[in-house]
C-alpha cells in the first residue's frame, strides 16, 4: 500500500537565478529524479497515472525534481545561454544542498542520462547509485560506434519533436501507448506546452543531440542500473547495453514496451527495478578517485623574462599572477591545487569552465605583458592530500608542453564534452606525447 506522502516545494538560489524543485517522501534513500533535459514537475501531477508512479516511489525514497533553469518553474534563460551539461551538475548540487540531501542516487533518461553521468563521474561524494533509462552515451554513428543513428537522422528527428511541440502530435513520439485516448492527448500536449516553447526546446535538443559522453562511462563509480525499453524507436536498445557494458558493474535490464517514459506503459516492471536496486545496494565506500577537467598553464619565456625585469619586478608579477588565478578558479567552482612556480595546475567539475579560466586568464595578464599556455585534458584523478595524480594529470601536462604560446590546447575529450556550447576549436593534428602510449589528437581553442 502507498502512503499518502506530501509534496513539498521550493526555490533553491543559483546566483541571481532560481531553479524549482520539489520533495515528496521521507526516505531513507534520496532520489533524484530528472526525466530529461527540460521537465516542469507541477503539470505531471495532474495525470493520476504519473501521480501514481512517483508516489511509488516516494515510498520507499525521498524524491527529489527540479525544473532545469529555462523551463517549467524555474527562471528564464535568453535561448543562447541554454544551460549546457555542466550547468546540470551545478543545478542538481545547489538543489541538494537547499533540501539538506548529503548523498543522493541520480536516475536521468533520455537526453539527460550524459548529465546523469557527468554528475556521477565528477561527483562521487554526492552519488550513491545511478540509474539510466531510454538513454546513450552517444547518439550519432560513428567510425567506432557503429549502433549509432545517421546524422541526418538525429537532425530529422530535431525538426519532428520542435514541429509536434506542445501539440497532441507529440504524443505519437514519446508515449504512442496513450495515443488512443483523447484526454491524455490534450492533458500532454498541454504538458509539453507548460515546459517550454519550441524555440527553446529545439536549442535545448542542439546543444545535446551531437553529446558524446563514453569517456565518462569507465569512471563512474557509483553503483548503476540502466534501463531501456525494447521497442523505443528513439533511442535502439543496443546503445542501453553499451552503456551497461562500459560502465565497471552496471546491471541491465530490458523493459518491455515502446514509451519513453516510465509511468504509463508497465510501470510496476520498472518500478520493482528500481526499488530491488535501490534498497538492495551497499553504501559506496568514500571516494579516493573522481573524473575532472585537469589544467596546467605556465608563462611562456619566463626565464628571458626574469632576466630582463630582475628578480623583484618578477616576484612581483608573480604575485600577481598567483593571486588572479587563486581568485578566478575559485569565481569558476574549481579547484586550485598548487603553483608551479611559473604557472598554475587546477582542476574543474567540467572542461567548459576549464576553458573558461584559461581564456579568462590569459587575457586578462595581457596588459602586464605577460603570455600564457595552457593544456588541458578530462579524465579520472586521484585526490592526494591536496594535490592530485594519474594518468589525466600527466596527459594534461604533456598536452600544455605541446601549445604554442598564447594558445589553449585540449585533448579531443575535451572537446567531445562541450558539445553544445559557443566554444570552437581548430585541429592541430595528432601528437605523440612523451611517456604517453598511443597518438593523441589534439585541438586548440579558436578564440
Amino acid at each position: 500500500m502507498i502512503r499518502v506522502v506530501e509534496r513539498r516545494t521550493g526555490y533553491s538560489r543559483l546566483g541571481s537565478q532560481r531553479v524549482a524543485y520539489e520533495v515528496v517522501g521521507e526516505g531513507p534513500i534520496d532520489l533524484v529524479l530528472t526525466p530529461g533535459s527540460w521537465g516542469a514537475f507541477d503539470t505531471d501531477w495532474e495525470d493520476p497515472v504519473a501521480e501514481l508512479f512517483f508516489r511509488r516511489l516516494a515510498s520507499f525514497s525521498r524524491l527529489i525534481r527540479f525544473d532545469r533553469r529555462g523551463t517549467g518553474a524555474s527562471d528564464p534563460l535568453d535561448i543562447d545561454q541554454l544551460p549546457p551539461w555542466e550547468s546540470f551538475v551545478e543545478e542538481l548540487e545547489c538543489v541538494m544542498d537547499t533540501v539538506g540531501s548529503e548523498r543522493a542516487a541520480i536516475m536521468t533518461a533520455y537526453d539527460a542520462g550524459p548529465m546523469g553521468m557527468l554528475f556521477a563521474a565528477t561527483k562521487p561524494e554526492l552519488t550513491s547509485a545511478l540509474i539510466l533509462v531510454n538513454t546513450s552515451a552517444r547518439f550519432v554513428v560513428d567510425d567506432d560506434y557503429p549502433i549509432g543513428v545517421p546524422l541526418e537522422a538525429v537532425q530529422a528527428m530535431g525538426e519532428t519533436i520542435t514541429e509536434r511541440w506542445g501539440t497532441e502530435d507529440h504524443v505519437l513520439l514519446q508515449v504512442p501507448s496513450r495515443a488512443d485516448d483523447p484526454r491524455f492527448r490534450r492533458w500532454y500536449a498541454k504538458k509539453t506546452r507548460s515546459i517550454a516553447g519550441p524555440a527553446a526546446i529545439e536549442a535545448f535538443y542542439r546543444s545535446t543531440a551531437m553529446s558524446d559522453a563514453r569517456s565518462l562511462l569507465p569512471a563512474i563509480q557509483a553503483p548503476t542500473l540502466v534501463m531501456h525499453r525494447t521497442g523505443y524507436r528513439y533511442v535502439p536498445v543496443a546503445m542501453g547495453r553499451y552503456v551497461a557494458e562500459h560502465i565497471p558493474g552496471a546491471k541491465f535490464v530490458e523493459l518491455p514496451g515502446s514509451d519513453g517514459p516510465l509511468y504509463w506503459e508497465n510501470p510496476e516492471i520498472a518500478l520493482e527495478a528500481v526499488e530491488e536496486f535501490l534498497t538492495g545496494i551497499a553504501p559506496p565506500p568514500p571516494p579516493t578517485r573522481a573524473l575532472a577537467t585537469v589544467l596546467y598553464t605556465d608563462i611562456v619565456d619566463s626565464t628571458v623574462m626574469v632576466e630582463r625585469l630582475g628578480d623583484t619586478r618578477w616576484r612581483g608579477i608573480l604575485d600577481v599572477h598567483d593571486s588572479m588565478a587563486t581568485d578566478l578558479v575559485d569565481l569558476l567552482g574549481g579547484r586550485y591545487i598548487k603553483s608551479t612556480g611559473d604557472g598554475v595546475l587546477a582542476t574543474f567539475d567540467g572542461p567548459g569552465r576549464g576553458i573558461r579560466f584559461a581564456t579568462t586568464f590569459r587575457d586578462h595578464l595581457q596588459p602586464l605583458d605577460v603570455r600564457i599556455r595552457a593544456g588541458l585534458h578530462c579524465g579520472e584523478v586521484e585526490m592526494r592530500n591536496g594535490d592530485i595524480g594519474g594518468i589525466a594529470a600527466h596527459l594534461a601536462a604533456r598536452i600544455l608542453h605541446e601549445a604554442a604560446a598564447g594558445e589553449i590546447l585540449v585533448s579531443r575529450t575535451v572537446k567531445d564534452l562541450v558539445v553544445g556550447s559557443d566554444v570552437a576549436f581548430e585541429d592541430r593534428g595528432t601528437h605523440h606525447l612523451k611517456g604517453i602510449d598511443g597518438d593523441w589528437e589534439l585541438l586548440a581553442v579558436r578564440t
